[in-house]
């Protein structure tokens, strides 16, 4: 059949307004075999205006690939790989400790990072960090206890939950690296994608709702990672010497993964969707349902928001497109951004929509430089009317404009819950997601006694599902004992905090972040005892050790980003419910100057909010100008005039002793005056009882 451009194609090639980026001319395979297909036949109007048939839309013209264009070095590993295999696969055959360059970039894809100990001085000791593929952060029960396992026999003795539901596995070495991938292989999980230049975890709500819309949305989830899952067998083929661990995918999976009416795909590929070249950087995607915002929607390259009737029949889904945490310090063309409205498509066609979306991000996304190659940079050169024309030409329909929502809330899934089904689920706080020590022989015992599934949540968090009535006693009183407390046992500020690992392990870090959030959080609320803010008061506070943006720090109130040796960006305006992008306020605050920072912010907070407002509206509304102000003219809490408290001083020369004696201490005359009677009453009521 030969190819015919419409009239539509034409005026999208001429109009520059619209035309496709040239930045990146298409994608070159090692062999010449790996060319999109022919395109389908288009129907144009006639030259006299006669009716005919004309598309919504049509098959986007290819670019000029005559001229060879820049790509970096990545791009060449991908192309000489033999679909992500080699050298990774004679890499593994050897007996030295790490893996050579382009090994390691390879083996992201295969869900892996290679890493080293910073804090140990000398030859480098290398270690391998394995990240797991979660769909929802569904895990079962056999795949959790393997994890656990695992864990203790060839990590550090911990789990990592992460900020897109799945487990971290740290300090596995080379040599034992194909024993545990099997081992989660064999047993139905899988690392496969979790890392590398293609579509990472999906996430979905943790909740395990026997709701229409949240099984609406979790299958759509799972349908979507099936659907974007690579097909060429590097992964089974360097791990369990090329035997298969499949379960069957729904035919309307296989159906769009298959199709290429719209140009779509690589024809006669073992990658259809991917080729040899995958995506121009990682890919993230989120599935949720109305005002359900754990999984941080517009941090994501789409988000997928289910869209139902008013008898709660999902109908289809609101798309938005563009978000993305990661930028680099002092480059302003590198930035976060929020994800943007694209539209609204029927349910039978979400499959469709998401490929469309994916394949011009692939033909389109920079593949020079890796810093601009996340698919928000495109949506920024590009603005949302052109990317949506070039999308709806993949996808073969006009997108429909989004359909009302109520607003987004965050929400935890904390403590006890009813699933709907006549069973429980509790949801546990784990501090940065991570499981050591007394907490991980806790769960291990509990979950694996009541053969429990479990889910991790995109807040580092983990969720017991299915719990009979008759269980939730003993399992709270055991849950106590290991120090996994329910929610309103835990510091507000903890619960919404999370952090990324940064040192010892992680290459990219500048600075502390997992092990500096529990002193930070400790420091942020003696400021807020210390200005009058009550104990039930929170502020979502997220701690990077780079710019990267892993654990999110872009949308919290108060983010703190690592810019240096002990030193942070502070950025403010993210908002509870994570529908707010932060903004920089201060660079390199040192760590030990947190506190001439964080004071006058919360102070000034107290004292001026509006009704109910929360500290990243008050930081919006108030504005980075006046807060600088408020913090370099800060000089301490004001004090009160002083004035003799008659209640507790019957004459000025007592009150003057105890004032002299409360100084020492750093305390007023009224709290040392209280801790002494404090104290007397304390006594004196141990004696009457002894």
């Amino acid at each position: 059949m030969t190819t015919s451009f419409g009239a539509a194609n034409a005026a999208i090639a001429k109009d520059p307004k619209l035309q496709i980026g040239r930045s990146f001319n298409g994608l070159k395979s090692a062999s010449n075999s790996l060319l999109l297909a022919k395109r389908p036949q288009v129907f144009i109007p006639s030259a006299a205006g006669t009716a005919s048939f004309i598309r919504a839309v049509s098959t986007p013209v290819k670019p000029d690939t005559s001229v060879e264009p820049k790509r970096s070095k990545v791009e060449i590993f991908k192309e000489h790989s033999d679909f992500i295999r080699y050298p990774l696969n004679e890499e593994m055959l050897t007996d030295a400790p790490n893996i050579n360059e382009a090994a390691t970039q390879l083996i992201k894809f295969h869900g892996s990072y290679q890493q080293y100990n910073r804090d140990e001085r000398g030859t480098k000791s290398y270690s391998f960090m394995l990240r797991t593929k979660n769909p929802c952060g569904k895990v079962s029960n056999k795949l959790y206890l393997v994890m656990d396992d695992l864990a203790d026999q060839f990590g550090i003795g911990t789990l990592r939950l992460t900020t897109r539901q799945t487990f971290q596995l740290h300090g596995v070495l080379k040599k034992d690296l194909k024993t545990v991938m099997s081992s989660i292989i064999k047993c139905m999980g899988s690392t496969l994608g979790a890392c590398g230049d293609l579509n990472r975890n999906v996430l979905a709500p943790a909740a395990p709702y026997n709701r229409k819309d949240y099984l609406f949305a979790q299958k759509t989830a799972e349908n979507i990672a099936s659907l974007l899952t690579p097909q060429s067998g590097f992964y089974y083929d360097i791990w369990v010497d090329g035997e298969r661990f499949l379960t069957a995918e729904p035919p309307e999976v296989v159906e769009a993964r298959n199709d290429n009416s719209h140009g779509t795909n690589f024809v006669d590929s073992p990658e259809p969707i991917y080729g040899t070249q995958f995506l121009p950087r990682k890919f993230k995607i989120a599935v949720t349902v109305p005002t359900d915002n754990s999984v941080d929607l517009f941090t994501n390259d789409i988000g997928v928001v289910v869209v139902s009737d008013a008898d709660g029949e999902p109908q289809g889904f609101n798309l938005y497109v563009g978000g993305g945490m990661g930028r680099t310090h002092r480059l302003d063309s590198t930035f976060p951004q929020m994800a943007e409205p694209l539209g609204y498509v029927p349910k039978e066609d979400i499959l469709y929509a998401v490929k469309a979306i994916v394949v011009t991000q692939r033909e389109n996304g920079r593949r020079d430089d890796r810093k601009y190659s996340r698919m928000k940079y495109l949506l920024s050169s590009w603005g949302i009317e052109k990317f949506r024309t070039v999308v709806e030409q993949y996808y073969g329909k006009k997108i429909e404009p989004c359909h009302d929502l109520p607003e987004w809330e965050f929400k935890s899934y904390l403590g006890w819950h009813e699933q709907g089904d006549g069973a429980l689920f509790c949801g546990l706080h784990v501090d940065s997601g991570r499981i050591k020590g007394a907490m991980k022989t806790t769960l291990r015992e509990i979950i694996e006694k009541y053969n429990l599934n479990v889910r991790i949540t995109p807040n580092q968090n983990i969720v017991l599902c299915d719990i009979r009535q008759a269980w939730k006693r003993p399992i709270t009183t055991v849950l106590a004992q290991g120090g996994l407390l329910q929610p309103r046992y835990v510091d507000p500020l903890n619960l919404t905090a999370m952090a990324c690992p940064a040192f010892p392990l992680c290459p990219l870090a500048i600075t502390e972040a997992e092990r500096g959030i529990p002193d930070i959080l400790k420091r942020v609320r003696a400021v807020f005892e210390k200005v009058g803010l009550k104990y039930n008061e929170s502020v979502v506070v997220r701690i990077t050790g780079c710019p990267n943006g892993c654990a999110r720090p872009y949308m919290a109130e108060l983010g703190l980003v690592g810019d240096g040796p002990n030193s942070y960006q502070v950025w403010l305006g993210g908002t509870p419910n994570q529908t707010s992008l932060a903004k920089t306020f201060k660079e390199k605050v040192k760590i030990q100057n947190l506190e001439n920072v964080l004071e006058p912010l919360f102070y000034h907070w107290k004292r001026k909010r509006l009704s109910k407002e929360s500290f990243g509206n008050f930081t919006n509304r108030m504005g980075n100008e006046k807060l600088l102000e408020l913090v370099d003219k800060w000089e301490g809490i004001p004090l009160s005039p002083p004035r003799y408290n008659l209640k507790l001083f019957a004459d000025k020369e007592t009150y003057e002793s105890i004032d002299a004696l409360a100084k020492i201490q750093d305390k007023t005359a009224h709290q040392l005056a209280i801790d002494i009677i404090r104290n007397y009453v304390a006594s004196h009521q141990n004696g009457i009882i002894q």
